[in-house]
């Protein structure tokens, strides 16, 4: 929800903590949301003088993730609590990347991909776009798919070495360098660019931002939370047009995707495109009817109305007075 945020003033706490709306903001997520993670014990309840440390913000990156992937937030609570099980983790969010495979996480860790359900483990050789992730062997190609999940290994290790290294400041220019080695030997790998893309974005360097994101979206056509960020960007830039191609195209792939029709709605708002903006507001709120940005949205949507004066709108094939809408 790029218009609702700005970059963040961090006058509450000291420079390596964030009060709950920074992060809010940083992330671009509601309060609704994020209660729901600590409902799930995926985040610890602060109390109102604490703050979200580095650590926090890693973690709730890669619920983010997740959340446009449209798993629940208990269904992620019980996945990380599985391989964490299994693995031995202590922080599986910020030890690992998890990846949707069909209704489930798997979780990239060490060369691997590890289903934690069912303790399936494969050798993760999806480092090429399109190429299949290919079952642990021991065949005749034994000596090269060793290579190769060596190879995975290592930049996976980076990888998580670079996230780790988010969570301080002192250590924030490292993580972008790691970021950086890691694309030089692997320009499409999409996570890498996205965390890179963010860190730049908090940083107002918007046009490396926007690179980032376009390498994540042209790595993974199908990464809808790329395309989300790409248009938090461009809006920022005051490039509407492109700002709305993205998305929508965020919301081509996640039809369900809140944050993105909230965004949508607002970048018609300020293109006057009030009736288009109508459709996304009133999308949104059949999406996320309690909270804040619901208020908001509800308000939007019903000052739209009364501005265009629509006397009867469409409703399940049921023609209805405008004024009635319940929400």
């Amino acid at each position: 929800m790029s218009q609702a945020y700005g970059f963040p003033a961090l006058s509450l706490f000291p420079m390596t903590h964030y009060s709950r709306q920074d992060v809010l903001r940083i992330l671009h997520l509601h309060s609704r949301q994020l209660a729901s993670w600590e409902r799930e014990g995926l985040l610890p309840v602060l109390a109102e003088d604490e703050g979200y440390s580095f650590a926090h913000l890693t973690r709730l990156r890669a619920l983010r993730e997740m959340r446009a992937q449209r798993i629940s937030a208990r269904s992620i609570r019980v996945q990380v609590e599985a391989i964490e099980r299994v693995a031995g983790m202590g922080n599986a969010l910020a030890e690992t990347s998890a990846v949707r495979r069909g209704t489930r996480l798997a979780f990239r860790h060490g060369g691997a991909l590890v289903d934690a359900l069912t303790q399936q483990l494969t050798f993760d050789f999806a480092t090429a776009k399109g190429r299949p992730v290919q079952m642990l062997s021991t065949g005749t190609h034994g000596s090269r798919s060793a290579a190769s999940s060596l190879a995975a290994a290592a930049l996976q290790d980076r990888f998580i070495r670079a996230v780790q290294m988010e969570e301080s400041a002192a250590t924030l220019t490292q993580a972008i360098a790691l970021y950086e080695q890691i694309l030089e030997t692997k320009p499409d790998h999409a996570p890498a660019c996205i965390n890179l893309g963010t860190i730049l974005y908090n940083q107002r360097d918007f046009v490396r931002a926007e690179q980032m994101y376009r390498n994540a979206t042209e790595a993974d056509p199908e990464y809808a939370l790329a395309f989300f960020d790409l248009g938090n960007v461009l809006d920022e830039m005051q490039r509407l047009p492109e700002a709305i191609d993205a998305y929508e195209r965020a919301i081509v792939l996640v039809p369900q995707y809140a944050d993105a029709h909230y965004n949508l709605a607002l970048a018609f708002e300020r293109l006057e495109q009030l009736r288009r903006a109508l459709r996304h507001w009133t999308a949104y709120l059949r999406l996320d009817p309690i909270g804040p940005w619901a208020a908001h949205a509800r308000q939007q949507a019903r000052r739209i109305l009364a501005t265009e004066k629509l006397e009867i709108v469409a409703r399940n094939g049921k023609r209805v007075d405008a004024a009635r809408l319940s929400w």
